[in-house]
């Protein structure tokens, strides 16, 4: 029985409900240059276009849904851990919308933050913020118009390093869902599993660029694959290639 399940989320697992895959091969992200809206410096070169793209994106989650791969993870959260006491299933995500929790997933971890959350760079608040923001948008707590998204940027560090790197090193099941492989710290995440001997099984549309890091891989729709996956996992406690 696998006792310690830690599960990674990709942008391929919110595809399949209409979101935007960020990696594609134009270097475009919603037909804009990472560079302009993914990094400080371009925040702090025009803060106003950051501060829309944003608000665009906050928008248009608000209609999308979540599939049947973010259900099935909610099911192996619920399900597994009251079969199986003492067991503990972990998600982490590199997504910035909230399928997770429209799922009803719990303690969801998003290690490059969220879109319905904002920052305020005076007193160092965050909180939930589902509204439109912009450079006059004054903080709930400190009145201050030093608002950001609360978006990981290239070159910022990640959320919840050090609980993300505790949960890894006591899993003994490592589940990749939807990752291209390619961006750093999580693409290391399999390997920290390995180097415990975790189990490690890659979901994906094709083998990602660290596939063959993993024990094996399932291809495929994840809204296909994974149910599948978590009713043998549930029933059996194990799974078995």
């Amino acid at each position: 029985m696998f006792k310690n399940i830690v599960v990674l989320t990709g942008a391929g697992i919110s595809a399949e409900s209409g979101i935007p895959v960020f990696r594609s091969e134009t270097g475009l992200w919603e037909q804009e240059k990472v560079e302009d809206v993914a990094t400080y410096d371009g925040y702090m070169r025009d803060k106003n276009k950051v501060h829309e793209f944003y608000n665009k994106m906050r928008r248009s989650i608000k209609t999308k849904e979540p599939n049947p791969a973010h259900l099935a993870l909610t099911r192996l959260q619920q399900e597994y851990t009251k079969k199986y006491p003492g067991s503990s299933v972990t998600i982490v995500t590199q997504n910035i919308d909230d399928l997770h929790e429209k799922a009803k997933s719990e303690n969801v971890i998003h290690m490059h933050g969220e879109l319905n959350s904002i920052w305020c760079e005076h007193c160092d608040a965050r909180y939930r913020f589902l509204e439109d923001s912009s450079t006059e948008t004054k903080c709930n707590l400190c009145g201050s118009k030093k608002l950001r998204p609360d978006i990981v940027w290239f070159g910022e560090m990640p959320y919840r390093m050090g609980e993300i790197e505790s949960a890894l090193f006591k899993c003994d099941l490592f589940m990749s869902i939807g990752t291209s492989g390619v961006v750093y710290p999580a693409a290391g995440f399999c390997q920290l599993a390995r180097s415990v001997g975790a189990t490690c099984v890659e979901f994906n549309l094709e083998k990602s660029a660290v596939g063959s890091s993993f024990t094996y891989g399932i291809y495929g729709k994840a809204s296909q694959t994974l149910p599948e996956f978590v009713d043998k996992l549930i029933e059996n406690g194990e799974y078995k290639n």
